[in-house]
């Protein structure tokens, strides 16, 4: 157990537990009472504006004590391998304060401030300080954590911390489960006149065969998913969409036997959650009712969620989720850049900044998605998965990707190989 001496606040609470607790395995606990902080013989520090005596010492930079939210000038610095913000005195131990940083980071204090939203209303990657920075790419908070453990172990050798291990926890978005079957006659005559009007007659041929049940849609490659993730140590969680689709061509009628078999199907082997539709995002009633559609479906309770088109308005919609009792949401990415939007590879509780509070509701980190629009070619995407790959393995967290039924059609190659290895790199 680690003693801290400071002035305890909701954040600095969050924020601690996330660091010590989350990713080292240190339980903490905290003390305003001096003579409680000398007499304990145990590891302890202080944090706070100023010294003890001559303990060791973590200087704040004072946004754990204070409420509300108001525009920071924050100067990124290269430190060590690494980078730093918030700078701190010689008397830390410690140059930057790593707490107030973190905060500031997984709260996404940034996406409270007033922005430029993209033509979805989200908040957009150029906006962020990570991606201005240039660390998008890197799990910052972990990275932290650990410089904080090397300082402990200086200090207290004796002190005992778990030993992480990367974990892979690979994510699907099968918003659009089938390409031709089960889109009703409407829809696929819409296909066909779309098809016609621009000469690919390869797609009509292929859609004919799959209407006429000569070969398989060509977006059903779930049997291949499951059985991929069987033969791995790798976890798996499906997202399906029972709501309106963004558009009519992405439509699907969800009350289809088939659509409801094979949601079965893969509840059986994996976790299955749901993705709330567009068009639910500002009708709670929407969300209860596709929720409680994927109940009634999985008959079992909804885990986790993501939003359709990977929309995050904070702190409305994360408020939603708890008002409905979803466990986790995994739409803390970004759709044009790989990277760590909240710069971790550990989950994390939902922080309301507006409120002040710790919530029940964890956000799993995502690397990044395969619908990126960010134009890459092939060497320059295996090398930034690779480095990303490398940098969660470095600090033992957790790596996932959002992939997509359609990355593992027949004709793909880059895709299916990162999913079905065991070991996922090397990738060339």
């Amino acid at each position: 157990m680690l003693l801290i001496h400071t002035q305890t606040t909701t954040r600095l609470d969050y924020v601690f537990k996330h660091i010590c607790t989350r990713i080292l395995g240190v339980k903490v606990e905290f003390t305003t009472v001096i003579e409680s902080f000398i007499a304990h013989t145990g590891p302890k520090i202080s944090y706070g504006k100023q010294p003890i005596g001559n303990e060791l010492f973590f200087q704040s930079f004072g946004l754990l004590e204070e409420s509300g939210i108001e525009d920071l000038e924050i100067q990124v610095e290269k430190w060590e391998d690494g980078i730093g913000f918030f700078p701190v005195s010689d008397n830390s131990a410690l140059p930057y304060d790593i707490f107030s940083a973190a905060f500031y980071l997984l709260s996404r204090y940034e996406e409270y401030l007033p922005h430029l939203k993209d033509e979805l209303g989200r908040f957009p990657a150029e906006s962020s300080l990570a991606c201005q920075a240039g660390f998008l790419n890197r799990p910052v908070v972990d990275e932290w954590a650990y410089e904080f453990q090397k300082v402990l172990l200086e200090q207290f050798p004796e002190m005992e911390f778990i030993s992480r291990r990367l974990k892979i926890h690979h994510l699907v978005d099968a918003s659009q489960p089938f390409a031709y079957s089960q889109k009703g006659f409407l829809r696929n005559f819409a296909g066909y006149f779309q098809d016609l009007s621009k000469f690919r007659i390869k797609n009509i041929l292929q859609r004919t065969r799959v209407l006429i049940k000569l070969r398989k849609d060509p977006f059903d490659t779930f049997a291949w998913m499951v059985n991929s993730a069987r033969n791995t140590n790798h976890r798996l969680s499906v997202f399906f969409r029972l709501g309106e689709a963004y558009t009519f061509m992405e439509g699907l009628n969800a009350k289809r036997e088939k659509f409801r078999l094979l949601v079965k199907f893969v509840s059986d082997y994996a976790e299955v959650g749901l993705v709330f539709s567009y068009h639910s995002l500002k009708n709670n009633e929407m969300m209860k009712a596709e929720k409680k559609r994927m109940e009634e479906l999985t008959r079992r309770s909804l885990g986790s969620s993501m939003f359709d088109k990977f929309i995050i308005d904070l702190p409305t919609h994360y408020r939603n989720l708890l008002e409905l009792e979803v466990g986790k949401d995994i739409t803390m990415l970004y759709e044009g850049h790989l990277g760590f939007r909240a710069s971790t590879c550990t989950p994390f509780l939902f922080y309301d900044l507006d409120y002040e509070i710790k919530t029940p509701l964890i956000v799993h980190p995502v690397a990044g998605t395969t619908l990126t629009k960010k134009k890459r070619t092939r060497s320059e995407l295996e090398s930034e998965v690779e480095q990303l790959f490398n940098s969660v393995q470095q600090v033992g967290g957790t790596f996932s990707l959002l992939f997509n039924n359609r990355d593992f059609q027949a004709k793909s190659v880059f895709w299916p190989r990162i999913f079905s290895d065991n070991t996922i790199l090397p990738i060339s």
